[in-house]
C-alpha cells in the first residue's frame, strides 16, 4: 500500500495507507476499487452501514430547507429528535453537541453545578481506571489512562479514579465532596469490558445514599449496540446523565448529554453552557431519522437474534488459535482478547485483517474490537470469520 500525500494533515494518527472512496451497506471501497468487509463501523458509528436511502433522503432534503439558525431560535428537526431522545433513553432533558467529547463535557459541568447549588466547593468526581471518555481537557480529565493525560497536566481537580467493577475501591475514594460518578457502562477503548450487574447497581445505591449524580457514557455501547438501546437498560437502573454520541447521528457530527428533571432543574440554567453548532436542524434532522429507521428495520431486535451467532464464531476462533485467549462484550461491541503471554500484538492482526479485505478495531490491553454495523447479516458474520481466519492463518 503506497502512503497518500497528507502533507497537510496534522500527524496525530498511526493511518493505514488506504483512501476510502465509497460505501455500500456493510462495505467500504478504496480509490483503487477494493472490497472491504467493515466491522468497524468507523469505530461504532455507522450502525446504518453505508447509503441507507431513507437517511440520506431525509439529510438532501434538510439541506435544501435550512442547515443552521443558532439556539437563539427553535427548530422543528431539534424538538422531534430531543423528543425521541428522551423517550429512548427514559430520561427528560437533552442539550444536542457536536461530538462525545463535548456531550462528556457537558456531564461535567452539570455534575459540578449540581454540586454548586449544593454549596459544595472543589467538589469531586470518581471515575474509572482504564476508561475513556473523549481528548478534550475536561473528559481526558476522567479518562483513566495516565499516557493519555501525562503530556497536558494540570488537568481538572478533583478526580479520583476507582478501579473499574471493584466496588470497595470506590467506596474508599467517597468524600462529602464527592458530587457524581462517571463510568462507562461498556469500557469501549479501555477493552470491551462491561460492567457487572452487582458493580452498576452498587454504584446506583451508592449515589442514592450520597446524593451523588450517576453518570453513564454510552457512547459508544449505546443506540442499540448492546442488545438495547442504551447499555444500562439491561441492567435494570437507571442514570442520572448518560452521554451519547457514535451511532446518534450514523456519521453526522453530533452528540448529546441527556439527564433527569430533577438533575435539570437543580443544575444548569440559561447561560450556563451553550454551543453555536449544537443541536442545528441538519444534524437533528439526522438523529430524528436514525430513531425512525431503527424501528423500521427493527435493528435491536437484529443485534438481539445474532449476537449468539457472533460471540459463537469469535469463541471458535478463540479454541482454534493458542494466542487468542477469550471473549467479552455484549451484542455487537465484542473484544477478543489475546493471550497476555503472547508477544503478538492487535494492531498486527488488524493489518492483516485488512490486508484480507477484512476492517476489524483493536482496543486497550491488546483487545481486538468487533463494532460492525447493525444491519449485518449471518452471511457477513460468516464472511468475517472466512477473511479474519485468512489473517489469523498467516500470525507468526
Amino acid at each position: 500500500m503506497k502512503k497518500p500525500n497528507d502533507s497537510a494533515i496534522l500527524q496525530v494518527y498511526s493511518r493505514l495507507p488506504i483512501i476510502f472512496n465509497k460505501g455500500q451497506g456493510v462495505y467500504l471501497y478504496d480509490t483503487q476499487g477494493r472490497e472491504y468487509l467493515d466491522f468497524g463501523a468507523g469505530i461504532a458509528v455507522n450502525a446504518l452501514g453505508y447509503g441507507n436511502t431513507a437517511f440520506n433522503t431525509a439529510l438532501k432534503e434538510q439541506i435544501d430547507k435550512l442547515l443552521h439558525i443558532s439556539n437563539l431560535y427553535y427548530n422543528l428537526p431539534a424538538i422531534e429528535a430531543a423528543t425521541k431522545l428522551a423517550k429512548a433513553s427514559g430520561l427528560d432533558r437533552v442539550f444536542f453537541t457536536n461530538s462525545g467529547a463535548e456531550a462528556c463535557e457537558g456531564a461535567l459541568k452539570v455534575a459540578k453545578k449540581y454540586a454548586y447549588e449544593k454549596g459544595i466547593k472543589s467538589p469531586q468526581i470518581i471515575a474509572m481506571k482504564d476508561s475513556f471518555h473523549g481528548r478534550t481537557l475536561g473528559a481526558l480529565s476522567v479518562t483513566g489512562n495516565s499516557a493519555y493525560q501525562k503530556p497536558f497536566k494540570p488537568l481538572l481537580s478533583g478526580v479520583k479514579f476507582a478501579r473499574f467493577n471493584d466496588i470497595a475501591s470506590v467506596e474508599r475514594l467517597i468524600t462529602p465532596k464527592t458530587c457524581a460518578i462517571m463510568l462507562e457502562t461498556i469500557q469501549g477503548e479501555g477493552g470491551v469490558t462491561p460492567a457487572s450487574k452487582e458493580f452498576l447497581h452498587a454504584m446506583r445505591k451508592l449515589c442514592d445514599r450520597h446524593d451523588m449524580l450517576l453518570i453513564l457514557d454510552e457512547i459508544q455501547c449505546g443506540m442499540g449496540r448492546s442488545g438495547s438501546m442504551f447499555a444500562y437498560e439491561q441492567y435494570g437502573i437507571m442514570p442520572d446523565i448518560i452521554t451519547t454520541a457514535k451511532a446518534l447521528g450514523c456519521g453526522v457530527p453530533v452528540g448529546a448529554f441527556v439527564l433527569s428533571q430533577k438533575v435539570a432543574d437543580l443544575s444548569l440554567k440559561p447561560g450556563d453552557h451553550g454551543s453555536t453548532y449544537g443541536g442545528n436542524p441538519f444534524v437533528c434532522a439526522a438523529v430524528s431519522k436514525v430513531f425512525d429507521i431503527f424501528e423500521e428495520l427493527q435493528l435491536v431486535q437484529r443485534v438481539i437474534k445474532l449476537t449468539p451467532s457472533l460471540t459463537q464464531v469469535l469463541q471458535e476462533l478463540c479454541d482454534r488459535y493458542d494466542f487468542l485467549h477469550s471473549v467479552r462484550g455484549k451484542g455487537f461491541l465484542q473484544g477478543v482478547q489475546i493471550d497476555p503471554k503472547s508477544k503478538i500484538q492487535a494492531k498486527h492482526i488488524v493489518q492483516l485483517a485488512i490486508e484480507e479485505g477484512l476492517i476489524i478495531l483493536s482496543a486497550s490491553h491488546n483487545v481486538l474490537r468487533f463494532a460492525p454495523p447493525l444491519i449485518i447479516t449471518q452471511e457477513h458474520i460468516e464472511l468475517m470469520r472466512q477473511r479474519l481466519t485468512r489473517a489469523l492463518d498467516r500470525v507468526s
